[in-house]
């Protein structure tokens, strides 16, 4: 990537992190038939705040999937905070590990640093949800610069649906339309 935050209607470059077997994947690419995909940035296992969001993600996932959205997590942890977090959290979509500050920087998430060594021993990013297109368009992005500020999960399917379902565009907020 090129240190430069992604705006509404780019093509999200790729974005290559390690899954649980501690294999590259790019996160761009598609494993399943779904046209779309919801990239969701979680700050890590330290969050009881991301171990909801991601265990109530996981019970509406089938709705997501059955509206044709691909969904996988990442965060900046290592893959031993992974397995910890394997451990408090009951998901059904992939979820990944090693996002770097780079990538965070050039996704436009804010970026913290642990407040003592209980909470992490690295930076982290904020929440932020990508969602892609078929032409792996960023058609919606959602970035906080805190971990108490996220979208409805229900709410945001409904958006992608009618959005799918209706061609509605992209809002591309700060750039100037001819």
């Amino acid at each position: 990537m090129s240190n430069t935050s992604l705006k509404p209607a780019d093509i999200m470059p790729s974005l290559v992190v390690s899954d649980v077997d501690e294999n590259k994947v790019d996160l761009v690419d598609r494993v399943s038939d779904s046209p779309w995909k919801m990239i969701v940035v979680y700050r890590g296992q330290h969050c009881p705040k991301c171990t909801a969001q991601l265990n109530e993600l996981a019970k509406v996932h089938k709705d997501f999937k059955d509206a044709g959205i691909e969904v996988v997590a990442v965060s900046g942890d290592s893959h031993e905070q992974l397995d910890k977090h394997l451990e408090k959290i009951d998901i059904n979509f992939p979820i990944y590990y090693g996002l770097t500050i780079e990538q965070m920087t050039d996704l436009g998430l804010h970026i913290s640093e642990p407040r003592s060594d209980a909470e992490t021993d690295h930076p982290f990013a904020e929440p932020g949800i990508f969602v892609l297109n078929q032409k792996n368009q960023l058609q919606m992005v959602d970035i906080s610069n805190s971990p108490f500020v996220r979208p409805d999960l229900e709410q945001l399917l409904g958006g992608i649906k009618f959005s799918r379902e209706n061609d509605y565009p992209i809002r591309e907020i700060g750039r100037a339309h001819v």
